[in-house]
């Protein structure tokens, strides 16, 4: 661990130096973050898995501490934005190689389809993932190949497909079900060499069923149709396999910590009471599953009135630039992390382009969903992605992070950030996604 408490200080006493409407040391409270990031990430939230009693507990809390704040319900009188999709979701599954059936948790079914029946028959693809390949990237090489495929993962990727299978099993949605055409079904097998016969079924439960993100809205004192968004997802991938004892996915830094920075920066803006222009604070809803909810979010409002959208994603740690430093995703897609680093000025903390660009982490994020309108929406992280073993795995609990990391990033995205809701900056577009 590093010097946390002297770290601390130093950033308190600089960041107080640039704040211009309060103390620093009200920025945010470090105990009210603890007490945010414990409830969110505790065993009875059940890892907040899309759809689960645990996600419903998740969005009441979320719910309460808008309320406790007083926001305004950013449209009617709730803050939950709820919105009907279709599941579609494996129900039954198998997979015979060379007359050996594999077994069942060495199969992940991705498919919008009801069911399939292939049986060593041409126009299906095999494709291999080796024991020397960089196993995410050729996973998403994979999934976006656009044609239906049986994928051989070497059984030295074990750990890695099960954590994979954890999620992916759960199901796909569908947002517009009746307008969405069947896509490309892609089977992953755990096995060691492509077969020279094969038979793959399986049937798909379809079911239309509720989510919902919540939001809350600060209106703006002289810019009211000027929006800013503070956002992050609060769902998580639920239970996976147990590991000793343990089965719950707590999701504590994805994205528990996020939503903790969503919450204190609603807390203190409201203090403040003096923005410019409409703040809105999102918690969304199934990223784990599509950026489902921030795709619905964004169909609901007028992107053009959108200045700006700061998601926060997996703040727990130190990030690969070491103590007071955030990275941001897409930095050069807009000029909204130059912009921030303006406004901490005199302060050691820092703002640095995203070091992972081969993860394409700003298409990965709930940013991704208004960034394709035009909207400079940026997520700012501080995860190692690429060393992180607790990243979607029962192991990503409040012990394993630095709380004061997130409180000293969370005061440097409310200081970074003031200029853009005071409606003095405003960043430059980034350009919108060819439909």
């Amino acid at each position: 661990m590093f010097r946390i408490a002297s770290r601390y200080v130093l950033v308190v006493y600089l960041l107080a130096g640039c704040a211009v409407h309060q103390p620093s040391d009200q920025v945010v409270d470090t105990k009210e973050v603890s007490r945010i990031l414990n409830t969110l990430a505790a065993d009875d939230m059940e890892g907040r898995a899309s759809f689960t009693p645990g996600i419903e507990r998740a969005a009441d809390f979320i719910a309460t501490e808008f309320n406790k704040i007083g926001l305004q319900p950013y449209v009617g009188n709730d803050y939950r934005q709820t919105f009907q999709v279709t599941r579609i979701s494996p129900a039954t599954w198998e997979v015979t190689f060379d007359g050996t059936e594999i077994p069942s948790n060495h199969i992940i079914v991705s498919s919008n389809r009801p069911g399939v029946n292939w049986n060593t028959e041409p126009g299906i693809s095999f494709v291999q993932i080796k024991a020397s390949d960089d196993f995410a990237q050729r996973f998403r090489d994979v999934s976006t190949g656009g044609k239906d495929a049986i994928v051989v993962v070497d059984p030295s990727f074990s750990q890695l497909f099960e954590r994979y299978r954890g999620f992916m099993m759960q199901g796909r949605i569908n947002q517009q079900a009746n307008a969405t055409p069947p896509t490309p079904s892609v089977v992953y097998v755990l096995a060691s060499a492509i077969p020279q016969s094969f038979r793959v079924s399986f049937t798909n439960t379809v079911e239309e069923l509720p989510l919902f993100n919540l939001v809350g809205m600060l209106p703006g004192k002289s810019k009211p149709n000027e929006y800013v968004i503070f956002s992050a997802h609060y769902d998580h991938i639920g239970i996976l396999q147990p590991v000793g004892q343990d089965s719950i996915a707590n999701g504590a830094d994805d994205d528990a910590s996020g939503v903790s920075a969503v919450i204190s920066l609603a807390n203190y803006y409201k203090k403040r009471n003096d923005n410019a222009r409409t703040l809105l604070f999102a918690a969304f809803t199934a990223e784990e599953l599509g950026l489902v909810g921030s795709k619905y979010f964004s169909q609901q409002l007028n992107a053009d009135e959108v200045v700006a959208m700061i998601n926060v994603e997996m703040i727990g740690k130190d990030a690969p630039f070491g103590p007071s430093s955030l990275y941001v995703t897409g930095y050069n897609q807009s000029n909204l992390a130059e912009l921030m680093q303006q406004q901490v000025k005199g302060t050691d903390f820092t703002f640095h382009p995203d070091p992972y660009p081969t993860q394409n982490l700003f298409y990965r994020s709930d940013n991704a969903s208004l960034a394709a309108l035009g909207v400079p929406a940026h997520t700012f992280s501080t995860v190692q992605i690429d060393k992180d073993q607790y990243y979607h795995t029962v192991k990503d609990e409040v012990g394993t992070l630095n709380v004061e990391n997130i409180a000293s990033s969370i005061k440097a995205l409310a200081l970074g950030a003031n200029g853009i809701v005071m409606g003095e900056a405003t960043p430059t577009r980034v350009p919108k996604l060819e439909r």
